[in-house]
């Protein structure tokens, strides 16, 4: 076990491992999932899953750095998955129960508000899934760009790049429509 602790190797089928894993990530994996999900129990669930799936395939990292980011990969694929399931479903509900029928709001203010953020996720919903991963990790996950470059995969300079990029498109398609800002 010594080498295992000076090395920093993390084995997810050790207990004490599993533990300092859970404790090191489970905030940051429930933020990121909880922001593309929009559900708490469904992040939570999605989060939990993750870490299943690492214990059960026996995974060892070299170190806490990489399960972090093994794991933010895990759940944010996992997370969008179920996003989108879950809106062709929402999709389906909506056509099916309300197709034809007028819906009343309260006031004018709470309509303009609802409509503010429909429009917000539709805008998210449009930009590339390369934008849209890192721009979700950066604003929604709390992590620096170099976090989000080892997460995808990427150099810490393309992720500047995409971001830069999102919040360009996002002006560009926000200008293009009302939006309500309270």
């Amino acid at each position: 076990m010594n080498n295992k602790e000076t090395a920093g190797e993390i084995r997810c089928e050790d207990q004490a491992d599993f533990r300092k894993l859970y404790d090191a990530t489970m905030q940051l994996l429930f933020k990121v999932s909880y922001r593309i999900v929009d559900d708490e129990e469904a992040a939570e669930d999605l989060v939990h899953d993750s870490y299943i799936k690492a214990n059960e395939k026996k995974m060892v990292f070299p170190s806490m750095d990489d399960a972090k980011f093994w794991l933010i990969r895990v759940v944010k694929n996992a997370s969008l998955n179920y996003a989108k399931r879950k809106t062709r479903e929402a999709k389906a509900y909506h056509k099916a129960l309300y197709e034809g029928r007028q819906h009343i709001d309260s006031g004018e203010v709470d309509l303009l508000k609802a409509e503010t953020i429909e429009k917000v996720k539709e805008i998210l919903d449009k930009l590339p899934p390369k934008m849209k991963e890192v721009l979700v990790l950066r604003e929604y996950g709390d992590l620096n760009y170099k976090e989000i470059g080892e997460a995808l995969g990427i150099t810490e300079g393309n992720v500047k790049v995409r971001v830069f990029r999102a919040r360009e498109q996002i002006t560009k398609m926000i200008g293009e429509g009302d939006v309500y800002m309270p």
